[in-house]
């Protein structure tokens, strides 16, 4: 590993250890709600390591304990993963060049927190070569993927006897302000976040996420159209 690659690999590292305070109580959390809702550990290690995705994972165990139908826990996970699509084709201009199979393992590891902080590194300096973002991106994820299989297993073997008051189910929705308040740059940001607040709780009676589906389409509806409108103020 050139010099390059291997500084920015131990940098990305040390940007990506932050999300340790998060990833670890997000982690159990899955861990104790996955066997608590009658998932075997080999079942719950299974759904952590090949969805990879907490958001999603939540949803889903959820829908599932309610006696969703599969297709509605299918359609509902992934429109919360949706988000990952955009992620790519954001971070497509800096690594698409890289062979398919670095591909492949750079897309399972594109989660909230390695996209986020590339893509703030990789508009920070978007001339390093691809061998030095990959690094990079691989660096972040060395601290927090890791962790997340581990602490999964930890909250699906012992969950059971961690005292409530621990309350670990704050880190969810501080994992998600973490990385998406930064990112409310622009009106679209601002409008689309807001939409889907709004409809989500205004639809919060509809069985089976299905608020939640229409929400996200509604939201990348509204911030479309307010990138389109600003476009043509501009023009």
């Amino acid at each position: 590993m050139t010099l390059s690659r291997k500084s920015n690999f131990w940098r990305g590292l040390r940007d990506g250890m932050p999300f340790v305070i998060v990833i670890v109580p997000f982690a159990v959390l899955f861990g104790v709600a996955g066997t608590e809702a009658g998932l075997s550990i080999a079942q719950v290690m299974g759904f952590t390591i090949v969805v990879v995705a907490g958001a999603a994972q939540f949803t889903a165990l959820q829908l599932m304990t309610e006696d969703a139908a599969t297709i509605i826990v299918l359609a509902t996970a992934l429109v919360v993963n949706l988000r990952m699509a955009m992620y790519s084709a954001a971070l497509a201009p800096h690594l698409g060049a890289a062979p398919f199979w670095q591909r492949a393992v750079l897309a399972y590891f594109n989660v909230d927190q390695t996209y986020t902080l590339s893509q703030i590194e990789f508009d920070r300096a978007p001339d390093q070569p691809l061998g030095a973002k990959i690094a990079y991106f691989m660096g972040v994820a060395a601290p927090l993927c890791p962790l997340w299989y581990l602490f999964t297993y930890v909250g699906a073997v012992a969950g059971s006897a961690i005292p409530p008051e621990f309350a670990l189910d704050f880190a969810v929705p501080i994992t998600f302000l973490a990385l998406i308040a930064p990112a409310l740059k622009t009106l679209a940001h601002v409008l689309a976040a807001l939409t889907s607040i709004v409809v989500a709780l205004a639809l919060v009676w509809l069985p089976s996420g299905l608020g939640l589906i229409i929400a996200a389409a509604a939201a990348m509806i509204v911030g479309a159209q307010t990138e389109l409108w600003l476009e043509r103020r501009r023009a």
